[in-house]
Order: C-alpha cells, then structure tokens, then sequence
C-alpha cells in the first residue's frame, strides 16, 4: 500500500474507487488500524460514486509511530498536571497533510470513535476543507456524555500480555464486550479480525498516547456549535464504549445535523448494517 509524506510523518493509505470521484476520507478510531473499514464497506460506498481513502492515523499500524515520546502519564493528563504527547488537533491535521498529499482541495470526511473526534476537531480547524462530516460512535469531549460501560473500561485496562497468542486472545475478549448485541458475530469472525490486527501493526504503546490525545484535548461542544458543514451523527443504542449520550450530545451541538440511532449497535460497523452507515454517509453528502 503506499504511504504520503503529511505533516512532518507518514502515512499508510489505501484507496478505493475512480480518483476522479468526489473524496471521502475515513478517519479509525483509538489504537485502530484503517483496515477496521473493510475492504466490503469501503467498496459499498465507492459504488455510490465516491474516491475512497482509509489511513492509518498516527501511533497505529503502519504509519509512523512515536515511540520516541515514552508512554503517558494517563492520570496527571486527567488531573491537568500532566502534557499529552499530541493533541486531536495534530491528529486533524495529519489528515489535512494527507489532503494535500493526494491532491484534495476539500474532502467529505468520517470518522468512527476517536476518528469522529478528529473529524470532528477537523471540521473545527479547517472547515474551507471539509465537505460534509459524517460523526459515528463518537462524542463531544464532555465528560458528562458518551462515557464508557464499567465492564468494557474493565476489559480494556487490562494489561497487555506478552505474546502473540495472548495478546490475539485479549482482542477477542474485548471486541466481544464492545461489539453490537443485536448483530453478533462469530467466533471465527473475531479471531481472524484480531490476528489480521495483530500480524499487521497492532501498537498497544501508540493506542495510549491517542488515549492521552482525547483525555487532553477537552470539551469541544462550544466549537461545535459553529460547525456549518452538513452532518450526520451515527451511533448504536447499545454502545458500551462510547455510551449513545455522546451521539446525541454531538447532534445536539452541531446545527442542522441529523441524528440516526441504530438498535442493537454497539461499538464496531457490523456487516448487516453497512447499507445503513454508508446512507447516512451519502446523505451528508448529498446536502453538501
């Protein structure tokens, strides 16, 4: 896959589509490789007549990582005593740098869990770039919103082991916990999802500092309420990472923005429900 130089690093990048089609750009959320768009949704929504371009943020799979920076301190973060490596802002305008590389005056851009943060901040940063914002499974920074469930913070926390088989285990355990109840998937499903994952650049270290990233960044609701790009907020009823106050919060933020809540979802992009998510995708597009 080819790689962009933006904004000082690099970036793994993937695209799907005729270039000459009207860009989307995909944003992955927390420690998540651009490889969680599948190849199947990525298509779905080129068949709608878009270029499609999925990435993988800074600190995650094959793009460049920060290792340099040491691990954060998570609790001085919280506390305000402490700096984060990097900022949401720095990680929207890694994607603004992935703009230009690939030629994109504006883009429509999406963005799921931590990528609908950036997304989000991006829209706030840069709004002459974006075209519309598609915000799924996300939130708006308050911490009185979007909070995730005891048992997924639980499985979350836990420490990471040390070989490949434990650690393929651990993801199985967390994408049960976090996946949607009404559209389960398999056993088989998960495992091959999370050795994929794993084999490719799984970066435990890098999914801290995006932590450190969204714990520091604040409250974005003010901003939001200047966002004029047409939006669509996405998000499950059964989310137990990001909860659906979140979703509703952002939609409530924003102006004019649509809000869609989805039963049975929780916290991933299930097959069954591609057609849905990439009509919500379209329909942002569509008001642009």
């Amino acid at each position: 896959m080819p790689r962009a130089q933006a904004n000082g690093l690099e970036l793994e990048y993937d695209t799907f589509g005729d270039p000459a089609a009207p860009p989307i750009v995909l944003v992955m959320g927390l420690g998540a490789q651009m490889i969680t768009w599948e190849e199947g949704f990525c298509e779905l929504l080129a068949r709608q007549g878009f270029h499609v371009v999925r990435f993988d943020n800074r600190d995650a799979g094959l793009s460049t990582w920060f290792d340099e920076l040491g691990a954060p301190d998570l609790s001085g973060i919280v506390a305000g005593t402490a700096p984060a490596p990097y900022l949401l802002s720095d990680l929207a305008n890694d994607t603004v740098g992935l703009f230009d590389a690939l030629g994109f005056a504006k883009a429509h851009v999406v963005g799921a869990s931590m990528g609908g943060m950036v997304a989000q901040q991006l829209a706030i940063d840069h709004p002459d770039r974006v075209l519309s914002l598609t915000s799924i499974m996300s939130t708006t920074g308050d911490r009185s919103v979007g909070q995730v469930s005891p048992a997924a913070l639980a499985t979350l926390t836990k420490p990471v082991p040390e070989t490949r088989e434990e650690q393929i285990e651990l993801s199985v355990a967390n994408y049960r916990v976090t996946g949607s109840p009404g559209y389960p998937a398999t056993e088989e499903y998960l495992r091959r999802k999370a050795t994929r994952n794993y084999d490719r650049g799984r970066h435990p270290a890098g999914m801290q500092r995006q932590a450190a990233a969204v714990m520091a960044s604040g409250d974005r609701t003010e901003r939001l309420h200047d966002v004029q790009v047409p939006t669509v907020v996405l998000h499950g009823d059964s989310d137990v990472m990001i909860d659906v106050s979140g979703g509703k919060a952002t939609a409530a933020a924003i102006p004019d923005s649509e809000l869609v809540v989805v039963p049975g979802m929780g916290h991933d992009l299930p097959e069954p429900l591609w057609p849905e998510i990439v009509a919500a995708v379209v329909r942002a597009t569509a008001r642009a």
